[in-house]
């Protein structure tokens, strides 16, 4: 297993739910973290400070990860600031509650670019500085939807879906260079997005109940630190879907 303390990670998305909780979980390991965010400033400088109590460097940048030239920003702000970005956690994403025979296609391509797309423009940016080091740790966040059309819609499962195909991608291509991709499938976490959707309840899982964000975080750090583990998706939904 790989010693994570100084590396450099950058989570997308970290102001809050799955994104913060990854961050601390890697800023516990000592990992310098980087927290993406959106629109949510105050939230984001939160999490810095929370992760600079644990001893770690870190640093709030505000970028839309959708857009090609926000991402070159972000990363270039990173690599000033903290250093070349040795994880990636593709956290950003949104969900859209919509009966599904009302999606426009403005719905289908706004959920993709943000869900998908943003994951493959920042990868696109961060890859270079890992190939020249031969170490990188890539980490998707999927979600159960990808296995099982979830309670979103379909434009939401697609994005979700294709976050896996890309790891194995990445997996497949990199695998030679110390650079490893995985992704995550999370069920029915207790974040925002499940607290406000009225089709999640924890009767959906065998296990009867939410699970909690710090889940998601020691998910994040397994794989972050093995050399070995690679085209995966982790599986961390209650029992909701097994394998």
């Amino acid at each position: 297993m790989a010693t994570l303390m100084n590396r450099i990670a950058l989570v997308t998305g970290a102001s809050r739910g799955l994104g913060r909780a990854i961050a601390l979980a890697l800023a516990a390991r000592g990992v310098h973290v980087a927290v993406n965010f959106r629109s949510q400033e105050s939230a984001a400088a939160d999490v810095c400070k929370a992760i600079r109590d644990l001893g770690p460097r870190a640093v709030s940048v505000q970028a839309d990860v959708s857009y090609a030239s926000d991402v070159d920003r972000l990363v270039s702000a990173v690599e000033r600031d903290l250093g070349p970005v040795d994880i990636l956690v593709n956290n950003a994403g949104i969900s859209q509650l919509k009966p599904f025979d009302e999606l426009s296609e403005d719905d289908w391509d706004d959920l993709l670019r943000v869900n998908l797309k943003s994951a493959f423009l920042v990868t696109r940016r961060v890859l270079p500085a890992m190939r020249q080091q031969r170490w990188g740790r890539l980490i998707h966040l999927s979600s159960v939807a990808a296995q099982t059309g979830g309670v979103i819609g379909p434009h939401y499962a697609a994005s979700k879906a294709g976050l896996i195909g890309l790891a194995h991608s990445y997996a497949a291509l990199l695998a030679k260079e110390g650079i490893t991709s995985n992704a995550i499938a999370p069920a029915l976490i207790e974040t925002d997005m499940i607290l406000t959707n009225p089709n999640a309840s924890p009767s959906r899982l065998p296990v009867g109940f939410f699970g909690s964000p710090d889940e998601i975080g020691r998910a994040a750090v397994l794989l972050a630190e093995s050399d070995f583990l690679t085209g995966q998706t982790i599986s961390v939904n209650g029992g909701w879907y097994m394998t």
